[in-house]
């Protein structure tokens, strides 16, 4: 993407982008919505809509099961969707997209089959002290049942990071990198190109937790040499309930199936089964089709509307966004990083981010308030929460200036 000079000639329509998203014309306690959630769940254009419930009215069936015609369709619709995602993040192979419920059930899958295949007592794996609960808690089981280890990368006080440290925990125990691409709290833009080439310098893979990036930048898979890639649809303005996982074709034909069922079978009988191939291997029972058509949609929504445009208008109302935000007295940054994307997270004097985000609430203003299902990252700055602003492209400055004046008003409220 080229350097943004001329933002203001190629910045999108954001006026008229908001049109598409229905819920964005809804009032809260009376007032215009300003949604500021987006790490937590994305809107859903009217195109995403219309696409599912069409699935539903005309042409329901199940799919990969039947010779009749509206199985057909939606076996045709549902693989179409596949090739749109594998297309989105330049997979060399359509086969190397399995469809999970989320980023969740994509690490739990990788985590749960390395640790019964490749995964041993005196062996370790290694993720980053900014991971989501969903990029922690798989591998400790993984680790507690292998007899491995878990080793965390540290971070600075600007919440990134510690590449030295990444370095010499590197050694050659390790048989598994699991890193978070976007800090989901903080908003971090993690060095993922250097990670992945120091652990394959080892013939160690590397799994990406795309859920807080594929929605702001553009992802190629191929150039990342990565060997796993997970996110969630809902959070890249598709469904809930559908996600992804990318893995490399050798990485998935070494590990074996997570759940047994319908469709990940090729023969069975009471005294062996043959399982099938990518990416039936891994998808076990009837799929979520109407997520996955539903995805597909939300896709070809953000190339039609252009992820270049997309991630330059991101990137300026961010800056517009912390810019503004440094202006209000007290504030405090919880994650500093050079490189960031999406979220910023903040607490303001000593009051509770729970008190303050309920009072944005009061407001119309919707952020997130809590640890983010990062506890171990609250831990490490000795606090209870913060206060999550997570920024789209179909919000606007004018988002900010109410979520300025929102933060102010509160604050004279409860100080």
């Amino acid at each position: 993407m080229e350097h943004i000079a001329n933002i203001e000639t190629t910045a999108l329509d954001v006026k008229q982008i908001r049109k598409d998203f229905p819920i964005l014309q809804e009032l809260v306690h009376g007032k215009p919505l300003v949604y500021l959630d987006n790490g937590a769940t994305t809107q859903k254009p009217l195109t995403v809509i219309e696409t599912e419930a069409r699935y539903y009215e005309e042409y329901n069936s199940n799919v990969h099961r039947g010779v009749h015609h509206l199985s057909q369709e939606a076996t045709n619709a549902y693989e179409k969707a596949r090739e749109i995602v594998a297309g989105f993040i330049n997979a060399a192979h359509t086969h190397e997209v399995i469809f999970t419920k989320g980023t969740t059930d994509g690490i739990n899958l990788v985590a749960n089959t390395m640790g019964r295949r490749f995964l041993k007592k005196g062996d370790s794996v290694i993720i980053s002290a900014m991971e989501h609960h969903s990029n922690i808690v798989p591998w400790q089981i993984a680790c507690e049942e292998s007899g491995a280890t878990l080793k965390v990368i540290p971070i600075n006080e600007k919440g990134e990071l510690k590449m030295d440290a990444f370095t010499t925990l590197l050694d050659d125990t390790v048989k598994m990198v699991a890193v978070t691409y976007v800090s989901n709290t903080m908003g971090t833009i993690n060095p993922v190109e250097d990670i992945i080439a120091q652990a394959h310098a080892r013939n160690i893979p590397v799994l990406l937790d795309a859920a807080q990036a594929i929605q702001h930048m553009t992802i190629d898979v191929q150039a990342l040499q990565v060997d796993f890639l997970v996110f969630s649809g809902h959070k890249i303005y598709g469904p809930t309930g559908i996600g992804v996982l990318y893995g490399t074709t050798e990485w998935l034909n070494k590990l074996p199936p997570y759940q047994g069922g319908g469709d990940m079978i090729k023969t069975v009988t009471f005294a062996k089964t043959i399982y099938n191939e990518l990416p039936y291997k891994f998808e076990a029972g009837t799929p979520h089709i109407a997520g996955a058509i539903g995805l597909g949609a939300a896709i070809r929504y953000l190339q039609q509307t252009g992820t270049d445009k997309i991630q330059q208008w991101e990137e300026q109302l961010q800056a517009y966004a912390l810019e503004q935000l440094r202006q209000i007295d007290g504030i405090r940054f919880i994650g500093d990083a050079a490189r960031r994307s999406g979220a910023i997270s903040f607490l303001v004097h000593d009051i509770h981010p729970f008190d303050l985000g309920e009072l944005l609430d009061q407001q119309g203003i919707a952020v997130r308030t809590g640890h983010h299902c990062c506890e171990p990252l609250m831990d490490e700055f000795k606090i209870p929460g913060t206060v999550r602003a997570s920024l789209t492209f179909y919000n606007t400055k004018e988002d900010i200036d109410k979520l300025v004046a929102g933060i102010k008003r509160a604050v004279s409220m409860l100080r």
